[in-house]
């Protein structure tokens, strides 16, 4: 049962301020899926997974890649071998050690796992070594120049090996993971939070101060504002742009916004089950009209607060890799129309599925009635977000709304979504050529020439369009005025190192 907390008489009913000294409780626009590292899709099972286990590396604010579990590492020449030299003296929650045969193990299950999202991310692995203890080597297939931006994520992640190959360990796993984390798992009530307390073990363990971490559902953006200024919340996530200003005239609230790597999307199932047979998002005619009568700029302003930036391709503005070739498409209903007739469809009646919380409810509807324009006829569908993405996963969707928190090498913004046998690909478009590029593109260090076979790769998928792209998606954070040290990276995690209360 969610709390709420009741102020009378000047008194704080609720949680005693005793022990929340050492609590710290975040409010996230969802339940996480799966806490599995090597299964995980959803950007909040993200945020818990940065506290809960280590990786081989990370970035900084600036985006540079950081000692994690691996203190150093080199590439061959010819940039098809990586060596990393790991940290001793590092244990995973349930006292076994880590070593370089664990490392070996978590990347070969990422690898192998047949349910496993991070396949696509590894797919130029094709070798695991471990000389000695401290050494780990993995061979490539070919150069690929996304590896390092994988292993400072989930497919970095490292679980505790003694919690493998025991029956229904794959789901065991995601229920109570073992890692070595500067937090461990203690419990989970779905729909509600997960909780975590402070492993004393971890070689870095006196610059986290919190005893405790809870990380509470509140998909209803108001409920969570109005806890934050309770102080039943202490951090909370994606604060509702309408709140913005609200939150920046509060003296007890801090706004703690930061430019994000990821992006809102349409997603449409051309491919995947029975319900891509009969679906009219079939015809690419379709899909561009859809393209065509979305207004991004409205959504910025009327959903976004000015702070959703209009999106036409993967890579933000900040990449590198983003190309002037691709502007953002403006709404011409009449074209919209022309083509919804050409391809023998004025009336289009089709599902939106999105998440079940308040901004994607206030956006689902918005493009709902911008869509009705040109002929499209959409009933809602509203569904908790990991339920929808596991839906998704089998077929059950015909357009989807959903985003990506977004990765450092553009390949994670790109690859595993539109190749064919992209891990993330569930709507199962498949073009080989496209195929052809993303694999090319990933041998390639050239920011010129990289950026060239992705402008390729881009000028069939904004044809041929498998999806649509919506808004960059920011990333506007929002703490108690207590919470001291905490900054938001642009990748959307949460870093507890360093933070404390006043």
């Amino acid at each position: 049962m969610r709390r709420f907390t009741l102020i009378l008489g000047g008194l704080l009913l609720g949680t005693a301020a005793a022990s929340h000294a050492q609590v710290l409780r975040i409010g996230m626009q969802e339940d996480p899926d799966t806490l599995d590292p090597h299964r995980s899709r959803t950007y909040v099972a993200r945020i818990v997974l940065t506290s809960l286990c280590d990786k081989l590396m990370d970035i900084d604010a600036k985006l540079n890649f950081v000692p994690g579990l691996a203190t150093t590492w080199a590439w061959s020449e010819g940039n098809t071998k990586l060596t990393l030299k790991l940290r001793d003296g590092v244990v995973f929650h349930d006292g076994t050690k880590f070593d370089a045969q664990a490392a070996k193990a978590n990347l070969e299950r990422a690898i192998t796992l047949p349910a496993s999202q991070r396949k696509s991310e590894l797919a130029s692995v094709t070798r695991v070594d471990a000389p000695d203890d401290m050494t780990l080597t993995i061979t490539l297939e070919k150069p690929d120049a996304s590896l390092l931006s994988q292993l400072s994520d989930r497919a970095g992640m490292m679980l505790s090996p003694a919690s493998f190959g025991a029956k229904d360990s794959d789901s065991a796993i995601g229920r109570k993971p073992v890692c070595s984390g500067p937090y461990k798992f203690v419990k989970r009530i779905q729909n509600d939070r997960i909780v975590l307390e402070k492993f004393d073990g971890h070689y870095d363990a006196s610059n986290f101060a919190f005893k405790q971490v809870e990380y509470i559902n509140m998909p209803d953006s108001t409920v969570r504002l109005s806890n934050l200024r309770s102080g039943e919340i202490d951090i909370l996530e994606r604060l509702n742009p309408t709140d913005v200003t609200y939150v920046k005239n509060d003296a007890t609230l801090s706004f703690k916004p930061v430019v994000g790597l990821g992006y809102r999307r349409f997603v449409f199932n051309v491919g995947n089950g029975e319900r891509a047979t009969s679906n009219p998002f079939n015809d690419k005619r379709v899909r561009q009209a859809f393209q065509l009568a979305i207004d991004r700029n409205a959504i910025n302003e009327i959903i976004g607060g000015g702070i959703f930036p209009p999106a036409q391709q993967p890579f933000p503005p900040a990449s590198p890799y983003h190309s002037e070739r691709f502007p953002i498409q403006e709404p011409d209903i009449a074209r919209a129309k022309a083509l919804l007739k050409d391809a023998g469809q004025e009336t289009v009646e089709a599902e939106l599925t999105f998440g079940n919380n308040t901004l994607e409810s206030s956006t689902a509807q918005m493009v709902q009635a911008m869509v009705s324009q040109a002929g499209f006829r959409l009933s809602l569908r509203p569904t908790e977000y990991a339920t929808m993405q596991t839906a998704a996963t089998q077929g059950d969707f015909q357009l989807d709304m959903r985003g990506w928190s977004g990765r450092i090498d553009p390949d994670g913004n790109i690859y595993a979504f539109v190749t064919c046998k992209g891990t993330l690909n569930d709507g199962k478009y498949c073009n080989p050529k496209v195929d052809e590029l993303l694999d090319k593109a990933r041998t390639v260090s050239d920011v010129d020439q990289r950026r060239a076979i992705y402008d390729a790769a881009q000028a069939i998928l904004q044809d041929e369009l498998p999806a649509v792209y919506l808004y960059y998606q920011p990333w506007p954070f929002a703490t108690s005025n207590k919470v001291q040290g905490f900054e938001p990276y642009a990748d959307g995690m949460i870093r507890l190192k360093g933070v404390s209360f006043k």
